[in-house]
């Protein structure tokens, strides 16, 4: 999975810098994610594979305050990123003919630096108050990787004050940037619904699918982690839910967007026939 995540998301972003088809806001914030997805599995599945091979569990204190701050970085960035991607698509399907003066270079660069920034000062906030708490001794982490909920749980602190605000900021970079996605999706339907022929309906929806599909596979994860409620087997859950999102989701993405998007496809092609020629121009000049 990770193999398949790095070079996936590695061939992404070199397909939208190297293709100019793809210079669009679309595939810039898709370069974005991607990159995103690259750090958040080399934050965490490498450690992953260690344990896995040597059987050494142990893990430092920073370490585990830096696993858990690029947690925390990156989901917050993708969830913000996925919510400019879905404002993108509003726009340029509801409003096309304002889409190029909307959607300038400037604005998709003022939205990509504020998705970066946000995920990056909530994470840092998080390593901080946890960096503080106490823990009585050396603890067991009963999880996959330094995930914050977790690390909640096996400190001897007080912890209310840091579940509060984990609950009052979810609100806000969940549930409203969910909700923002979906107010989208509805304008996008409705504008898709009034095209009379079914070609054309088929052609404006396919440019969605591929974020519509990535946003249901990260809400429907992350929500069902941190939504469900504590139960017996509580804990093996939690590293299932885990698991989803931090391996299987950065791995279905780039697959998504290849194989579901003709644009990624076709720059793929073009890039590949563009490599083979200039190969063959160098054997030849040999």
């Amino acid at each position: 999975m990770y193999l398949i995540s790095s070079v996936g998301n590695l061939l992404i972003t070199s397909l939208v810098c190297l293709a100019s088809t793809l210079h669009t806001p679309m595939y810039f914030f898709l370069c974005n994610l991607s990159v995103q997805d690259m750090l958040y599995i080399t934050s965490i599945l490498p450690k992953l594979m260690a344990i896995t091979v040597t059987d050494d569990t142990s893990i430092s204190f920073t370490g585990c305050i830096m696993q858990m701050f690029m947690f925390v970085f990156c989901l917050d960035a993708e969830f913000f990123l996925l919510t400019a991607m879905a404002y993108d698509r509003y726009v340029a399907i509801c409003k096309p003919l304002h889409y190029s003066a909307i959607m300038n270079n400037r604005v998709c660069l003022l939205l990509n630096v504020l998705c970066w920034i946000a995920g990056g000062l909530n994470g840092l906030m998080h390593s901080l108050m946890v960096s503080k708490l106490s823990f009585c001794k050396l603890q067991d982490i009963n999880h996959i990787f330094c995930e914050l909920k977790t690390m909640l749980a096996i400190s001897c602190s007080d912890t209310s004050k840091i579940i509060t605000i984990i609950l009052i900021e979810g609100l806000f970079i969940g549930v409203i940037p969910f909700f923002l996605i979906m107010t989208s999706y509805i304008f996008i339907i409705s504008a898709i619904l009034k095209i009379r022929t079914s070609a054309g309906r088929l052609k404006i929806f396919s440019s969605c699918s591929s974020h519509l599909v990535i946003v249901i596979l990260l809400y429907g994860t992350s929500l069902g982690f941190y939504m469900k409620t504590d139960s017996e087997n509580s804990q093996e859950q939690d590293k299932l839910f885990s698991l989803l999102y931090i391996a299987v989701v950065p791995m279905l993405n780039p697959l998504v967007y290849s194989l579901r998007n003709k644009e990624v496809v076709n720059a793929m092609k073009t890039l590949f026939k563009i490599t083979k020629l200039t190969v063959r121009s160098q054997y030849y000049n040999k």
